[in-house]
């Protein structure tokens, strides 16, 4: 028999409003969603000025499949 999955796919999307996002995955038990200071290149950093820089991704839902 094939085990049910304890994971699930779930897209990761910049703070920064720039749209863009990482892909995860997270346990099903989870109670939370998940938030994690990743990398992103487009974000300007704020002393610098420069592109590229840390900021919080935030857990959003997933698209629908396309068939």
């Amino acid at each position: 028999m094939a085990k049910k999955g304890g994971a699930v796919k779930v897209r990761l999307e910049s703070s920064a409003g720039t749209g863009y996002r990482y892909y995860a995955k997270r346990s099903t038990r989870a109670e939370y969603k998940l938030k994690l200071r990743k990398f992103d290149p487009w974000a300007t950093h704020p002393t610098t000025g420069r592109r590229g820089a840390h900021v919080l991704f935030e857990e959003k839902k997933m698209p629908p499949h396309k068939k």
